[in-house]
């Protein structure tokens, strides 16, 4: 690949590395019985479910190739993930019509808020490997909800929810200054930008 071509694919303001950064707010969560794991889908759907581990597991996998782009200024180019398309996921529940944003719920309460058509679009998905590699706990075990082309803050660590809303409303790092959308390409870092 040339060197305008790579240019071309790093946001203003953004240092590529090679490296994988480990950024987040609060405790890592270790899982030592994956039984007590499950996804729930709830919300503006008619009926409200759950994905239990042993069927979370049972889901068909894709490859995803992105690239990331971290708030803090980093880039991270040419990244392979492994994961559960939203689609797949969506076969679980009917949005209701009025459903227009998303809350993506992680652990220790943890938000971030997304609207429903960038959920769904075919480049997010939800990530269970990262470059061959099971996820560590640092970076989201067992699932990380992927949006590659917001900043790296809307893929929430540790998923355990998706609620489906009629209004927008700001999740953890929205409500501490963070922007309401988070467009690398135009630098929507912080609400004051």
């Amino acid at each position: 690949m040339d060197a305008n071509t790579t240019q071309n694919r790093i946001p203003p303001g953004q240092k590529l590395t090679a490296g994988f950064p480990v950024l987040h707010h609060g405790e890592v969560p270790y899982y030592n019985d994956m039984s007590k794991w499950n996804l729930r889908l709830f919300g503006l759907v008619e009926e409200e479910a759950t994905i239990a581990h042993k069927e979370w597991l049972s889901l068909p996998r894709r490859t995803f190739t992105n690239d990331i782009h971290c708030v803090t200024t980093w880039s991270k180019l040419d990244n392979v993930w492994e994961g559960v398309a939203v689609s797949t996921v969506m076969d679980k529940v009917k949005l209701l019509p009025e459903a227009k944003f998303v809350m993506l719920h992680a652990e220790h309460g943890w938000t971030t808020n997304l609207p429903l058509a960038d959920f769904l679009r075919e480049t997010s998905f939800l990530g269970t490997k990262h470059n061959g590699q099971l996820l560590t706990p640092e970076h989201g075990y067992p699932v990380r909800m992927v949006v590659p082309h917001l900043y790296f803050w809307k893929s929430a660590k540790w998923l355990r929810g998706i609620e489906f809303m009629a209004k927008d409303k700001p999740g953890f790092w929205e409500r501490n200054g963070y922007h309401m959308y988070g467009d690398p390409f135009r630098e929507e870092r912080f609400d004051y930008d």
